[in-house]
């Protein structure tokens, strides 16, 4: 059953969006929201999807989530590991989402950058 929520959470275009981009380094929500440019609703409803699969994880750092590759899941599934070092980089819309994400990263943006652009957006 697990192989099979796997399998079907990788069948999304968007969850794998975020698998390509969590292959290069952890992320909190926001960040993902950004890079992808996606809701942060719509972000969590997929990490959630990611969750339950075993292909993501989280851990807290002060007042943010920040989501993961969850290692152990991967290095258990060979063809996992397979995809994600060696496919994605083959489909157009996943390197444009990670040249986002070293625009993103070269610009200095982060939680607190984005946390404060939003603030200063809606007063």
């Amino acid at each position: 059953m697990e192989l099979i929520q796997m399998l079907k959470a990788l069948g999304d275009d968007t969850r794998l969006r975020m698998i390509n981009i969590l292959s290069h380094g952890d992320l909190c929500v926001c960040e993902i929201e950004v890079v992808l440019g996606i809701s942060q609703s719509n972000a969590s409803r997929h990490l959630n999807k990611l969750m339950n699969a075993k292909l993501v994880t989280y851990y807290k750092e002060a007042k943010y989530v920040y989501y993961k590759i969850n290692e152990e899941t991967i290095n258990k599934h060979n063809f996992l590991k397979e995809i994600i070092e060696k496919e994605l980089c083959n489909i157009d819309n996943l390197n444009n989402d990670y040249e986002n994400l070293k625009k993103f990263k070269n610009d200095g943006m982060c939680c607190e950058s984005i946390e404060k652009y939003k603030n200063n957006k809606t007063t």
